[in-house]
């Protein structure tokens, strides 16, 4: 093979139990997704597998040469890197449905494919997820542009959960639901800074949904229905995580996790048709 050609793709490698699998979904934005591994190279204290699920038409985003790095440094580690093409594109419901099924460990943590994870932060929302028992802990990405742009009247909404989360029925014309606010911009920051919490300590606060980076008990979200709604929606749409999210959060409850340690790369979206939202279709009023 000549210099010029393109690298081997590495092995699946053998099949093991992991107590957690991050499931990334990733279609372009092979630069980003090279920072998402780089950002999970670096975690520690927690035993976890890697599945990524590519739709790129051409080749594989794996192929690229920073992203092909950052394989073999997880695998180097003794991770179990899972690469996966799913094709043709039914939409971002199908292919977490798809990640899903490639997936057996007890915890899955869905994660976007423009996220990095500071150290510890794999951890800490495992700590959470076993002291809360609900099912789903969220570390809401953060826009570390806007650190400058503080928004007291979007963090009005913010609560602490007193004891472990309990079950809550939201829906997207609920007043709780307005609590998407807490996410915009770099609000978590500008209140983590404001509860001055010691380092390594952590709170639990009421949220709507969580996008990004989401950990869920496996157990939970699968007898919720996982992504198996995926045939009713459109290629295009938006919001199947929230759907996801809000029947779990209805049964068993949900939370987000502060300090949030999941830093938003703040690269162009990939999924730019948003006409159907996922909750209008599936969920009921």
């Amino acid at each position: 093979m000549s210099s010029a050609s393109a690298p081997p793709v590495p092995a699946r490698g053998s099949p093991r139990d992991v107590a957690c699998d991050v499931l990334i979904p990733s279609f372009g934005r092979e630069g980003e997704l090279a920072v998402t591994l780089a950002g999970l190279a670096a975690q520690q204290g927690t035993d976890f597998g890697v599945v990524i699920a590519d739709q790129n038409d051409g080749h594989p985003g794996w192929e690229h040469p920073a992203v092909l790095a950052m394989v073999r440094v997880l695998r180097a580690q003794g991770r179990q890197v899972r690469l996966e093409r799913n094709l043709p594109r039914r939409g971002m419901a199908q292919q977490r449905s798809f990640l899903l099924g490639c997936s057996s460990a007890p915890r899955a943590l869905f994660l976007d494919n423009d996220v990095w994870l500071e150290p510890g932060t794999l951890h800490r929302m495992g700590q959470a997820l076993d002291w809360a028992g609900c099912g789903f802990i969220g570390a809401a990405v953060q826009g570390l542009s806007f650190l400058e742009d503080v928004r007291p009247v979007e963090q009005e909404s913010f609560q602490v959960w007193d004891g472990p989360p309990q079950p809550e029925r939201i829906r997207r014309n609920s007043p709780e639901f307005e609590r998407w606010n807490l996410h915009n911009a770099a609000n978590l920051v500008h209140i983590a800074r404001r509860l001055g919490l010691p380092p390594g300590d952590w709170r639990l606060y009421k949220v709507a949904w969580v996008g990004g980076c989401v950990l869920f008990d496996r157990a939970k979200l699968d007898a919720c229905g996982g992504f198996d709604f995926w045939p009713e929606l459109p290629a295009d749409h938006a919001g199947e995580d929230v759907v996801a999210q809000l029947r779990v959060m209805e049964e068993f409850g949900g939370a987000g996790i502060i300090p949030s340690g999941a830093v938003h790369l703040e690269s162009e979206t990939t999924v730019t048709d948003r006409t159907t939202e996922a909750a209008d279709v599936v969920l009921d009023g």
